[in-house]
């Protein structure tokens, strides 16, 4: 990715408390409002359902909701071609050396594609500044997540409308 070190302004969106269900609403919704260009990081332990939201925004924006989208883990890089252009989705969980990156096209993607990275805490310092930043988490129940939605750099007043579109059922 591109380094965009512009001041990093930050737009807290909003938390909630989400099932599956509601946490593919919610990439649905938000797969909505995404442009070439965009990065979403997912931050979240093993097993927080970053996937599941990466899966339900791919499919959002292939606008194929059975079309199939499998976990990057072991090729770290799927790709795929949706109306609004390219789609990149990282997972770099077996990242192990920020040069490793360069194999898997991080800075050719910038400003072109829609990225989706799991895992970005291994590529840090090569994230954009300007990002969208989802944080899911355990709740108090094993079938809910905590989620977190946030806006850095130039996406942060993007968010606001992103979020005027979510409503959870």
């Amino acid at each position: 990715m591109a380094q965009d070190r512009s001041a990093a302004v930050q737009h807290t969106g909003f938390a909630e408390d989400l099932n599956e269900a509601e946490l593919e609403q919610l990439a649905r919704v938000f797969a909505q409002g995404l442009v070439a260009g965009d990065c979403v990081a997912l931050r979240g332990d093993l097993g927080a359902g970053k996937t599941t939201f990466a899966r339900a925004l791919v499919r959002a924006l292939l606008d194929d909701p059975t079309h199939e989208v499998p976990s990057p883990t072991f090729a770290l890089r799927q790709d795929y071609a949706s109306a609004r252009g390219p789609v990149v989705h990282l997972d770099l969980y077996r990242v192990t050396d920020v040069r490793e990156l360069d194999e898997l096209g991080f800075d050719e993607a910038a400003g072109r594609v829609i990225t989706l990275i799991e895992w970005p805490e291994r590529a840090e310092a090569a994230l954009p500044a300007s990002r969208f930043e989802i944080q899911l988490r355990n709740a108090s129940r094993p079938d809910v997540r905590h989620v977190t939605v946030m806006g850095l750099g130039q996406v942060a007043g993007r968010l606001a409308s992103i979020a005027a579109g979510w409503r959870p059922r």
